[in-house]
């Protein structure tokens, strides 16, 4: 089903929230929308690389307008509801809301590749321990971070905040404790409510909301959160094997996967040795 919306609908469900697309990616969606015959599989391809993309997306889809029963996570599916005319509105649409300077998008870059990387492995975790969800898990680890842009944008120091807070978490103290402290807010916090602004499943809003809460989350032996820790266990596993801690935190060593590893490894089942293997068959694979 495919309800075509024109450049004025698709203006109008786009006010609010937004994170940048990155450059690349719209000028790869531009050259695609000249084709003859659009390719939609492209489209989607090219549009579930990136948080911004995806997330004007999932707010369009979920919207009132489509009257869909339960909002839906899918990156795919949704490409496939919007169809390609409405999607290539929505990317021109984008693509006019200003240029960033080369300084800001060497700096998201950061964010980008690992949204990306944190994404795939997401996926391919989600598979391999047979986790049903596989395109949520791929949803949350394209957008668990997506306040960071957002943060970026309201306080133009805050990379050397956020290695700050990388460098400090351990045991009781959270990345975004350091965030709290400094700026009064954090990006898991601004995550949430963009998330929410974007009409994502509420569960994964919340998981955003809480993917540095793990060890109070997993430390509760019940399985009242299971749809929360299931996907949190595999975001932070991800999180850990593309090496956030090196490329957002800038540190040698991932201090938050220290202290919550036994907890993690022990609700999925693996043991040190089954997820050491894991890890180097997914990096080996290059989707890490």
């Amino acid at each position: 089903m495919e309800k075509e919306l024109s450049a004025e609908q698709i203006q109008a469900f786009l006010q609010g929230i937004s994170v940048p697309p990155q450059p690349q990616i719209m000028v790869d969606l531009q050259f695609e929308q000249y084709m003859p015959n659009p390719d939609l599989k492209a489209i989607a391809r090219l549009i579930s690389q990136d948080p911004g993309l995806s997330g004007a997306l999932l707010k369009i889809v979920n919207s009132p307008y489509f009257g869909l029963a339960n909002r839906i996570g899918s990156i795919q599916r949704a490409v496939n509801l919007l169809g390609s005319r409405s999607v290539i509105n929505m990317v021109n649409a984008l693509s006019i809301r200003g240029e960033m300077s080369d300084e800001t998008i060497v700096t998201l870059n950061r964010f980008w590749d690992t949204a990306q990387d944190v994404a795939m492995t997401s996926l391919t975790l989600a598979k391999r321990i047979g986790y049903e969800s596989v395109d949520e898990a791929y949803t949350l680890g394209l957008f668990h971070n997506c306040g960071i842009p957002l943060m970026l944008k309201r306080f133009p120091d805050y990379m050397t905040v956020l290695e700050e807070s990388y460098a400090k978490a351990s045991g009781e103290q959270r990345i975004v404790d350091t965030e709290n402290r400094l700026l009064n807010t954090n990006h898991a916090v601004v995550g949430y409510y963009t998330a929410k602004s974007w009409n994502l499943p509420l569960h994964l809003c919340d998981a955003i909301a809480n993917h540095h809460n793990a060890l109070a989350i997993f430390a509760e032996d019940n399985d009242r959160d299971a749809q929360l820790k299931n996907l949190l266990a595999i975001l932070k596993m991800a999180e850990h094997i593309c090496r956030c801690y090196q490329v957002l935190g800038n540190q040698s060593e991932d201090h938050e996967w220290q202290s919550i590893e036994p907890l993690i490894l022990d609700y999925v089942g693996l043991s040190g040795y089954d997820f050491e293997s894991l890890r180097e068959s997914i990096r080996d694979l290059g989707a890490a």
